[in-house]
Parts: structure tokens; sequence; C-alpha cells
């Protein structure tokens, strides 16, 4: 039997992300999404929900999040559902927690800020799909942030930014 396991998740960052190391030297960022939900209840009252999913973001992905987003800033991020078991260390019970493993993600426009293409994820290219295995340059760089495909696009892209050069990212 086969499976398909994506998932694609928009919203804004609840906190500033932290860069970690494993002890192989691996970097990792968790990061949590709040996802905002419009809906009308029976009523017709307009309602809104708020969901918080957990992501975890590895290697030179981590490293460009951490640089250029904070708490309250948005993004798409693409990845896959993974379920994480432990033992509760102080009642002993097995736990369960369900989240997203990042395979990529796009920066998002704030709005009036001028970042990125102004809300476009993408700014334009692709209708927000990231392109496979090519690292964003020139003016096509400038649009939102699109990041390559699994096959490598991403690490490229990641290491291809400027080191230290101003407060915002390049695109």
């Amino acid at each position: 039997m086969s499976s398909f396991n994506k998932v694609i998740v928009m919203g804004n960052l609840t906190r500033d992300p932290e860069l970690r190391s494993t002890p192989g030297g691996t970097q990792v960022t968790e990061i949590s999404l709040a996802v905002n939900d419009n809906y009308t209840d029976s009523q017709g009252q307009k309602q809104e929900r708020t969901t918080f999913v957990d992501i975890t973001v590895w290697g030179k992905q981590a490293e460009t999040l951490c640089r250029w987003k904070k708490k309250g800033d948005p993004l798409l991020v693409e990845g896959r559902l993974q379920m994480d078991e432990w033992n509760d260390k102080q009642s002993g019970e097995k736990r369960k927690k369900l989240k997203v493993v990042a395979t990529g993600f796009t920066f998002v426009g704030r709005g009036g800020s001028g970042e990125g293409g102004g809300g476009g994820g993408g700014g334009g290219r692709s209708q927000g799909r990231p392109q496979q295995g090519k690292p964003a340059q020139g003016k096509a760089a400038q649009g939102g942030g699109d990041f390559g495909g699994a096959e490598g696009g991403y690490d490229s892209y990641a290491t291809s930014l400027p080191q230290g050069e101003g407060e915002e990212p390049p695109f």
C-alpha cells in the first residue's frame, strides 16, 4: 500500500526561533506557527479560531530561519507529519505529539513593512510552490524568497545569502 505525507501550513511565528545544535553538530530549531481559521457558526456569527502547529527545522534552513525571522513574522512551511513518542519523566506515562518536520519554507511579506513581495508567497513565481532544485538568484530573489526543491536547492539557497549585510533579508 502506498502513502503520501505532505503538509503545507502558513501562519505567524509564536516566538523568536532559537538555533541549537545536536551533539553531532547538526543545526536545529523548534518553532510554532499560529494558524488562524475564520468561519461562520450555526447562528451566522463570524468566528475565528487559532491552531498552534509545532515544527522542527534542520540544517541550513534552521540557520536561515533563525537569522531572518522573529516572533510575529508570517511564514509558509512545507513538510511532513511525524509522531513523537516519549515517556513523561514525572508521571511515567507514554506521551505522543504530532508535529511537522519542515522540508522547506517560504518567507511571506508582512503587509506594509516592505519585506518580500508584500504578502505573495513567492512574489508571483510558481504560485507559491518552491522551484525544484533552483536557488533563488538576482531579481527572482526579490520576490518572496522561494526555496529550491528537496534535491539540494534549499542548502544552496541558504548558503548563497550574504553574511551580515543589513537587517532585512536580500529578497
